[in-house]
């Protein structure tokens, strides 16, 4: 009887706390947050009035499907090599210069974004910005925050630049009345201007308070700070090792790692070798100096201290063996996983040596290390698993030997171009015109474009589903009915009084900024989907109560929750820059906080000129 007489607008913000909460402290991975909201709703029906169909209505949304269709023309795209071709045209461009530099970064990155998903954008560019700040030698942290801003910035350019415009379309269908979504290019000069705005900053004040976290040119060995856990051993004659081969001395010491054997001038790589170890060779390990010196005196091996071991002993001779740093993706298998549980080790012949984790380091208790998304990884790999990582999407590689070699290796063997570009290209151009002339809905035109990608040979089936991050896909599709339980209930009013009430003491300008900064600072925290669904009914609802410009503060939301540059969760392309930029999350609060305050001014002042109030 108790629990009937509670109000049905206090179940939902009380299932919107927790869900705040969750995603917050991210106790469990946001699109399995969403799932369980889904399951809530349901169960709590007669509090929520979500049955069962309009708690599954976000995967038959035209917003999610049309997000699905996205990712796989990105990765047509993608697939052509045209984004990494211009990378290598970056590099020519700059010259060494540490200003050209840092131009062409933004310049490029954004447009580019515009059109095509940023994240694998930014996922080629990583390795790419960081050879430019070798040649330039300044330190990359330098380039790696502005090609994460200027991505998100290039999203403002046009309704398919980010996930969150296509689902503010969407809620202008359905709660807007007159409005059959947002026009492919209707926001366009708005967008223009703010990235215009936004690049100004980052090259001026952005590039003046953005750290050297990373040194110029630093060796990995030393970025790492791994001096002490790499080691050189000699092979005496009366060694126990000799005769052991490189499989069964792993067995035997786990705490200890052989990475390389070095013989007569020729060295191969150690992990999963069955050679045999001989009197005379000089073995490359791993491990902390504890457990490096217990071994050696057991072994009877002696420490060449003369001849630290540095990135150089890993590339100075061809192995089969390569010293790489990648990241762990958000959307990645791995997260979750302990070092030990991936398999790195046992199925793709590849030791973590060390973690970085924003500022902290992790060298010890490798294999009982649970990843997390943004990690940096630096890894003894081989060239086969690095393109299974790469071709799967379990770690983004950002440095690796086969990217230091810009300046010397022909283009065509670094960048090559698939013979599809052009068709490729001419199809994602065809979705976007079809769009803009109101031809067909997006959601069709994406969709026909997939169809014809894949028909002519851009992509196949299985790279275009590879290509969607599912993870994203869920969040959208958990949160959709999250929404729709707030305006069912009155919630979205409840919310929206407030800024009601503020328009007695500030002018109707005042609200729309108020309402900007805080879909901003949300979107900082939980993610800009979820920040679209819960405050986009909330502003929309507040214009109305006011007599003002619905469409207007809808656009409010949609660029505050697109433009998340304080924190390196809000976005995924600040985290994926995160690790190999070596920042701290006080960096992103620095650089981002005023980039953010200064773009909510001009989009707010921009909303009321061009679409009044």
């Amino acid at each position: 009887m108790f629990f009937s007489e509670i109000p049905g607008v206090a179940v939902v913000f009380l299932l919107v706390l927790v869900t705040l909460i969750a995603f917050i402290t991210e106790i469990l991975p946001n699109d399995i947050t969403a799932i369980a909201v889904v399951t809530a709703l349901v169960v709590l029906e007669p509090w929520t009035t979500v049955g069962a169909s309009d708690a599954i209505s976000g995967f038959a949304n035209p917003a999610t499907v049309t997000i699905i269709a996205m990712y796989m023309l990105s990765a047509g795209i993608q697939d052509t090599g045209i984004v990494a071709r211009l990378g290598v045209y970056l590099a020519d461009f700059t010259a060494g210069q540490e200003f050209r530099a840092l131009v062409a970064t933004v310049c490029a990155t954004g447009p580019i974004a515009g059109f095509v998903n940023n994240t694998p954008v930014v996922a080629v560019f990583v390795p790419m910005v960081i050879e430019l700040a070798e040649n330039a030698n300044i330190s990359p942290s330098r380039l790696l925050l502005p090609l994460s801003y200027a991505a998100i910035l290039g999203g403002l350019l046009t309704l398919i630049g980010t996930s969150t415009n296509i689902l503010a379309s969407d809620f202008a269908r359905l709660l807007i009345d007159g409005r059959d979504g947002i026009g492919m290019f209707e926001f366009t000069g708005l967008g223009l201007v703010l990235f215009i705005v936004g690049l100004a900053y980052l090259l001026t004040v952005g590039w003046r308070l953005i750290p050297a976290r990373i040194p110029a040119d630093v060796d990995a060995v030393s970025e790492f700070d791994l001096d002490n856990y790499l080691t050189r051993l000699q092979v005496r004659p009366d060694s126990t090792v000799v005769g052991t081969s490189i499989d069964a001395f792993d067995e035997a010491h786990p705490d200890v790692r052989i990475l390389q054997v070095r013989r007569d001038g020729d060295a191969y790589a150690g992990p999963h070798s069955d050679r045999p170890i001989e009197a005379g060779d000089t073995l490359v390990v791993h491990g902390s100096l504890q457990a490096v010196n217990q071994f050696r005196e057991a072994a009877t091996l002696r420490q060449r201290v003369r001849d630290p071991v540095t990135e150089d002993t890993f590339e100075s001779t061809a192995t089969d063996g390569v010293l790489a740093k990648a990241v762990v993706p958000e959307h990645s298998a791995y997260v979750g996983e302990t070092v030990t549980e991936t398999g790195f080790r046992d199925y793709h012949r590849t030791t973590v040596l060390a973690v970085r984790r924003g500022g902290e380091l992790i060298r010890t208790d490798i294999p009982e290390t649970v990843l997390q998304p943004g990690d940096l990884l630096l890894m003894r790999t081989t060239p086969a698993s690095i393109r299974y990582f790469t071709d799967t999407g379990g770690l983004i590689v950002v440095d690796e030997s086969a990217f230091k070699r810009l300046a010397t290796t022909d283009i065509d063997e670094i960048a090559p171009l698939s013979t599809k570009t052009p068709v490729a290209v001419g199809i994602l151009a065809g979705v976007v015109l079809v769009a803009a002339l109101d031809l067909l809905p997006i959601v069709i035109a994406a969709l026909a474009g997939v169809v014809a990608m894949v028909v002519t040979g851009c992509l196949t089936p299985s790279d275009a589903y590879r290509a969607v991050s599912w993870n994203v896909v869920f969040l959208l599709a958990g949160v959709i009915p999250l929404g729709i339980a707030l305006e069912e209930t009155g919630g979205a009013a409840i919310v929206s009084g407030i800024l009601v009430s503020a328009a007695e003491i500030m002018p109707l300008i005042g609200v729309l900024f108020s309402l900007y900064v805080m879909a901003s600072l949300l979107a900082s925290v939980i993610t800009p989907v979820a920040t679209i669904v819960l405050m986009i009914p909330v502003g929309v609802d507040a214009a109305a109560r006011l007599g003002a410009n619905e469409f207007a503060f809808l656009l409010a939301v949609m660029f505050a929750s697109a433009t998340s540059f304080m924190t390196p969760v809000g976005y995924q392309t600040n985290l994926m820059v995160y690790g190999p930029g070596g920042y701290r999350f006080t960096d992103f609060l620095k650089v981002g906080g005023p980039l953010q305050l200064l773009l909510a001014v001009v989009a707010t002042v921009g909303i009321s000129l061009v679409w009044g109030l």
